[in-house]
């Protein structure tokens, strides 16, 4: 059963220069006591698209689309609904907890106020709750009576899972946790995540741009390029055999342990993400991909099935007969998008299927 839907998700900025698409039509599912992994450069649209889930953008941001939890649309929530909401089913692991924490709130008090505010405990047993959150993290009840400044990153980032936790919600949404912590720290608290999820059996979505860190925690792994998703399926086969081109050279950027050829020489990927006030006509990735072809500046791919459980957004798995025009002779078709007709749901995330054809 499915516990997060996003059906055609969208995300406008309204800026002075016009709108800004940073998130453009996403749709994916998550069932209950999954992991679901998001990938890709900054600029991408996955931190967006995460804060999105709860409507924790700023008001010049416009969400289009539906964000159905357990059934019932978080953008059409009412004020009231929607803080109720938070914390409670669903909560959030900010980036940097260094900015996420309050500075002059001690600790204990900023653990407690979710307890207190949806009702779920009273001062003392808020208090008591406190230093259970964190012994659960590997942290002394007596930090408690810390301020943040007074804390290491590492210890930072551990108060913050102890918050999400706060309320037993049912999905965490993860952005970067382990993001400016050393390896060591890294490991210990993508240990931490994964020993607390099990033990609760919670939902979990995880942002990062680092595909090894995704496929040791995910089920599924979701890459995003220029605000859509360009691949999906099981977390190690996209790490390991990636598809699209794009998901490829995330991969490939990461050395391999005992490999000295990926060592010494580790594979990048020139140029930038885009411009999302100028997005390149036909794929987006085409002026950095280095296997494109002359239709990629012209012809759009949207997901295609690329074997069981498995969507990819380009040409190169597209069969023969559904390429379009231009794909692979030279002949390019302006203004060609190529979307398959029929959607449906496979191991938790959306999979576009082509559509049969009549007899």
């Amino acid at each position: 059963m499915s516990l997060l839907q996003l059906r055609d998700v969208a995300v406008t900025y309204r800026t002075a220069s016009g709108e800004v698409p940073a998130v453009r039509g996403v749709s994916l599912d998550l069932a209950a006591g999954r992991a679901l992994g998001i990938a890709g450069e900054s600029g991408s649209g996955k931190s967006t698209l995460a804060m999105a889930l709860l409507r924790l953008l700023p008001r010049d941001a416009r969400v289009t689309g539906e964000i159905l939890l357990d059934g019932e649309d978080v953008l059409t929530m009412k004020w009231g609904r929607l803080r109720a909401v938070r914390w409670a089913s669903a909560s959030v692991v900010f980036q940097g907890a260094q900015h996420a924490l309050n500075p002059v709130r001690r600790i204990g008090e900023q653990l407690a106020e979710p307890l207190l505010v949806h009702g779920l405990a009273t001062p003392a047993a808020a208090r008591r709750k406190v230093g259970e959150l964190l012994e659960q993290v590997g942290l002394p009840a007596w930090r408690a009576r810390s301020y943040p400044h007074e804390l290491s990153g590492g210890q930072r980032q551990r108060v913050m899972i102890a918050m999400a936790l706060a309320c037993s919600p049912r999905l965490i949404i993860a952005d970067e946790p382990t993001t400016a912590l050393d390896v060591m720290i890294q490991a210990q608290v993508l240990a931490l995540i994964r020993s607390l999820i099990a033990e609760h059996d919670i939902s979990l979505i995880m942002i990062s741009h680092d595909l090894s860190v995704l496929a040791s925690m995910s089920d599924r792994l979701a890459v995003m390029y220029a605000g859509r998703v360009v691949e999906s399926g099981p977390s190690h086969e996209v790490f390991q055999d990636a598809r699209h081109p794009y998901g490829k050279a995330l991969a490939a950027a990461f050395p391999t342990v005992g490999d000295p050829a990926s060592r010494l020489a580790p594979r990048g990927l020139g140029g930038d993400p885009p411009d999302p006030m100028r997005l390149p006509t036909g794929c987006s990735f085409h002026p950095r991909c280095p296997v494109s072809l002359p239709s990629c500046a012209s012809a759009d791919v949207e997901l295609w099935p690329a074997g069981e459980s498995r969507t990819v957004a380009c040409v190169h798995v597209l069969p023969e007969t559904g390429r379009p025009a231009g794909h692979g002779d030279g002949d390019e078709t302006p203004g060609t998008s190529v979307t398959p007709a029929e959607e449906t749901e496979d191991h938790g995330i959306s999979v576009m299927r082509p559509a049969k054809e009549d007899a």
